[in-house]
């Protein structure tokens, strides 16, 4: 089990350049996958992508890629002509205003298309330099969100374990609910005659409020759901979508034994259960 927080930074420094690779991560229900590297190797950003998306399977992630070079190569041209032309425009404007003074070199040069610079780039020996980075970068990241990923899981576990406590509980509880209602029936019967008491129609009558507050399918399908969150926990790397779908019908479940309850044993039961419950949702939406 993973988190869907982590983080992750590595740097290279070589004699000609220096690489940094920082991966970030926070909640999010899908992938949200943001790259970000120097413009002028816009070439590598789709390489970095599918690097990424293929190891995550969701959260927000910041992909971050630096290089400092010392000796950048660049190509730097020159158009004299489109000099010439914005000098001649610059001094006509001078004498249209009787300015006399010396006009700066710089302010031609900074004119667009006096000088063009390029990069000269070769994506492959750009990657081959960030790709041993990325992957350094993307085990610290890995690192991170698995030991986040096993805290979170110890607390998703204890939770569930309050759950199956409860379920228990509630469980031994029935029989004691059953003769309740039996004993309730008796003594309605017996005010109402006279101490009369038809033993066939005390059971008849019990049988019927069994059949509407019993919740024994109730606990066969919470246990069955808990077995289920426990069994996706242990086998499943990425669990958060399944997990949170199985906490629903766990919900539903325990509702209906809320709704149902007769005893006061059970109703606080209940709430422990619905207590421990939105814990475990809370913790499951940080798991990826």
């Amino acid at each position: 089990m993973k988190s869907m927080t982590g983080y992750g930074y590595r740097e290279s420094v070589t004699e000609t350049m220096t690489v940094s690779v920082e991966i970030k991560s926070y909640n999010s229900r899908f992938l949200d996958l943001s790259v970000n590297q120097p413009y002028w190797l816009g070439r590598l950003e789709s390489r970095l992508r599918e690097y990424a998306s293929a190891r995550i399977q969701r959260g927000k992630v910041e992909v971050n890629l630096r290089i400092r070079e010392k000796n950048a190569n660049l190509q730097v041209t020159s158009d004299p002509e489109a000099a010439r032309a914005y000098m001649g425009a610059v001094v006509e404007i001078a004498d249209a205003l009787g300015h006399s003074g010396e006009i700066p070199l710089s302010l031609i040069i900074a004119q667009e298309g006096v000088l063009k610079s390029e990069r000269l780039t070769d994506p492959e020996s750009y990657w081959a330099a960030v790709e041993p980075v990325l992957e350094a970068a993307f085990a610290d990241f890995e690192a991170s969100r698995v030991a986040e990923g096993k805290a979170l899981e110890r607390d998703i576990l204890e939770m569930t374990a309050r759950i199956e406590k409860v379920a228990e509980l509630v469980a031994s509880k029935v029989p004691e609910m059953e003769a309740m209602f039996k004993e309730n029936v008796r003594t309605r019967f017996a005010e109402m005659l006279d101490n009369q008491i038809d033993e066939a129609r005390v059971l008849q009558e019990t049988a019927s409020l069994m059949v509407k507050y019993t919740i024994n399918e109730e606990l066969v399908r919470l246990r069955a759901h808990l077995k289920s969150l426990r069994k996706e926990l242990a086998e499943n790397p990425s669990p958060g979508r399944k997990t949170d779908f199985i906490c629903q019908e766990i919900n539903r479940e325990v509702n209906t034994i809320g709704s149902k309850n007769q005893m006061l044993e059970i109703g606080q039961s209940v709430i422990e259960a619905k207590d421990a419950l939105e814990n475990v949702r809370e913790q499951l939406r940080n798991i990826e």
